[in-house]
């Protein structure tokens, strides 16, 4: 599947305030380790501290762009619901590898009829620490046109993504990573929308 655009970036979006209330909140739970899509932890994949979240409060700010994104760069995906927001922080050395977002199967849920049969269509990332927080750390994408196996291929790195507040969608079947951070603390928050399957 192609798009004209591969993903769609807000700069500064959302207040500071905004932000520092989610990472307060999210240092309110004891973090666990984020695990890859088999449920396994490998630490030489993914390596960062994760807490889910599901306040209204959280969702009434950021879902409108969602929606916005996916009407503007002329995705027109059907979604009909969001999973819990993904609070996570990484600290120096952590990071995670080459990676989409996207399931190969729906998921199987009969006793939640939100997720049952379906599958995630659109990703967002929300950046909530400042640029002098961290170094390292770069949200990189693949668009499609290099393989993550292909060492020589040049891929494209949001520097953008490093402003506190801004948000970034694409399509869940988008690679990127995260490189490791050098320096620092780097929080961001995560957040799929799922839909029926493609037809």
């Amino acid at each position: 599947m192609r798009f004209k655009f591969y993903c769609w970036f807000f700069d500064k979006a959302l207040s500071k305030n905004f932000c520092n209330q989610v990472i307060k909140r999210g240092k309110k739970f004891k973090p666990k380790k984020g695990t890859l899509a088999s449920k396994q932890k490998n630490l030489k994949i993914r390596d960062s501290n994760v807490v889910f979240l599901t306040e209204k409060w959280i969702y009434r700010e950021i879902q409108p762009y969602m929606h916005l994104a996916n009407k503007n760069a002329g995705w027109n995906l059907q979604v009909d619901y969001s999973e819990a927001c993904q609070f996570t922080e990484y600290t120096k050395g952590q990071h995670y590898e080459w990676h989409y977002d996207m399931f190969k199967d729906s998921y199987n849920n009969p006793k939640n009829e939100n997720l049952h049969g379906k599958t995630r269509k659109l990703s967002m990332v929300v950046s909530l620490s400042d640029e002098k927080d961290y170094e390292g750390g770069d949200l990189e994408f693949d668009s499609g046109e290099n393989s993550p196996s292909n060492k020589e291929n040049k891929f494209e790195i949001c520097r953008a993504m490093r402003n506190k507040g801004s948000i970034i969608v694409f399509p869940s079947f988008i690679y990127h990573r995260v490189t490791p951070v050098t320096k620092g603390k780097r929080h961001s928050l995560v957040t799929w929308n799922i839909g029926h399957p493609y037809r």
